[in-house]
């Protein structure tokens, strides 16, 4: 295989780990505080982050490059915008206690990516890969028809956001980091006008009293941008179809913290359907082996 897309293969699968179970660990664990102000924490503590990055590997000079570019800037406003909503219904999700809806979006995404990577950049689907892609769509049938009756509008909002989010990025192809930086700069005023409802309510947790809890809420700034950084760079690299797939790993760890730890019900019928996504990604997987 080619070092850049073993590269690729690296990132996206750590990218996908995080989110899958460090992500999931960290967010519910702090999502007392109500899902609107964590909401507000994770784009603030990002785009803090991101400032203090840009600066130390002294970037300025190609972020007001994309400045002055009016249609990767145009991009970038959309790419913001669809990424805040999915950082906002994933961590509603996690506070209302609907993780299994959100980790059933994150298993349909990857279809939707492999398809906008066929469409928007002819990407290859050759026998195996078509094989593969129905194995998980009969998958998703199975927990709609048998479990969920109807897909849940937090899962179809987490699919089609992130999907659409990673074809920008790679249509753009711009520095990670610094695009990371723009999105959250435009998301940044509307974070901080509803921090300052909060704090004139009365009704926020981040204070100096409460010194712990406060640096505790910083993290979601590096909770957010480290995964995310992973993720997106690997979608460079490697392309919408490959690192869609990679990314089952995702929800299947939120599937087994949500079954092993956070006591959800996991039936037959999900089992069977986990069963036949894993096999679906190790198609895909050698599939990539062998042609790459």
């Amino acid at each position: 295989m080619k070092p850049e897309f073993n590269k690729g293969l690296i990132l996206t699968s750590l990218g996908s780990f995080w989110w899958g179970f460090i992500g999931v660990l960290y967010f519910e664990y702090v999502s007392f505080i109500g899902h609107i102000e964590l909401v507000v924490h994770r784009c603030l503590w990002t785009a803090i982050m991101l400032i203090l990055t840009t600066s130390f590997l002294s970037k300025w000079k190609i972020f007001l490059k994309i400045v002055y570019n009016k249609k990767i800037l145009f991009a970038l406003l959309i790419s913001g915008f669809l990424i805040f909503l999915n950082w906002s219904i994933w961590i509603y999700a996690v506070a209302t206690n609907k993780i299994i809806d959100a980790s059933f979006g994150y298993f349909i995404m990857p279809i939707i990516s492999v398809l906008l990577g066929y469409i928007f950049f002819n990407e290859k689907l050759n026998f195996k890969r078509l094989f593969s892609v129905s194995l998980v769509l009969i998958s998703i049938l199975i927990l709609i028809f048998f479990n969920l009756k109807s897909l849940p509008w937090v899962g179809l909002v987490v699919a089609f956001s992130w999907a659409f989010y990673n074809l920008i990025r790679k249509k753009i192809n711009i520095d990670t980091d610094v695009g990371l930086l723009i999105e959250s700069l435009y998301i940044l005023p509307f974070a901080l006008i509803v921090f300052y409802l909060i704090i004139k309510n009365g009704t926020n947790d981040f204070n100096i009293s409460n010194p712990g809890l406060s640096l505790f809420l910083i993290l979601a700034g590096p909770m957010t941008v480290i995964p995310l950084f992973l993720y997106v760079r690997g979608v460079e690299l490697i392309g919408l179809g490959p690192t869609g797939m990679i990314f089952y790993i995702t929800p299947t760890l939120q599937f087994i913290l949500g079954y092993f730890y956070y006591n959800e019900s996991f039936s037959l019928l999900k089992f069977v359907s986990f069963i036949l996504i894993w096999i679906a990604v190790l198609i895909y997987l050698k599939d990539l082996y062998e042609t790459n």
